[in-house]
């Protein structure tokens, strides 16, 4: 058993142990399902800045987005989730599909789905969203707008048509009199029963 350790030591000619190189990419190579693994779950990536950066500008994103730092100018992810960390501090219009504010928010938010101001969240400006939840020790300063997702447009031309029926059923038909003595064009309204 002695002599078995002796041949797994290295000699003092040999520069690094050959035997642990191979080992090496047969330890990586499960790695990345690994980490596809960890994924899968949660489907969405999410992306953080730190409590030291600052950002001066246009912030665009087709993920969701944790904010700890500074940001000042335009936010925009308008299919993903923006989250004010306790430490963020925003100065920007803010455009997402959902604005979770545990930090501070200067600007106006406009959210598609809904606008959640977290205990101690602090948010001074207007908020546009379907639905806004704002916790009991939040500051907001500002008007709501809970406006409801648009009505389509087939929706909306057929809607002055309907409204304009019953107006014309509702006019009385014109009497013998005066179909006799009006002008041609006054004829051609058709007599409601």
């Amino acid at each position: 058993m002695w002599k078995r350790d002796e041949s797994v030591k290295p000699t003092p000619g040999q520069a690094g142990t050959p035997a642990a190189i191979p080992a090496a990419p047969s330890s990586v190579a499960p790695a990345p399902s690994l980490q596809s693994d960890v994924r899968r779950p949660t489907d969405r990536d999410v992306v953080n800045i730190g409590k030291s950066v600052v950002i001066r500008g246009e912030l665009n994103g087709s993920e969701d987005l944790t904010i700890e730092g500074h940001v000042e100018g335009k936010i925009e992810l308008r299919d993903h989730v923006l989250t004010i960390g306790p430490n963020g501090k925003i100065k920007a219009q803010v455009f997402a599909k959902a604005v979770i504010v545990l930090g501070e928010v200067q600007g106006n938010v406009s959210a598609s789905e809904k606008v959640d101001i977290r205990d101690n969240g602090s948010v001074d400006g207007d908020i546009i969203s379907p639905r806004v939840a704002i916790a009991e020790g939040a500051h907001f300063r500002g008007s709501v707008d809970m406006q409801r997702k648009p009505v389509p447009p087939s929706a909306q031309a057929q809607a002055p048509k309907v409204v304009s029926a019953p107006a014309a059923a509702s006019e009385p038909a014109p009497s013998a009199t005066e179909t006799d003595t009006a002008p041609a064009a006054a004829q051609a309204k058709p007599a409601v029963p």
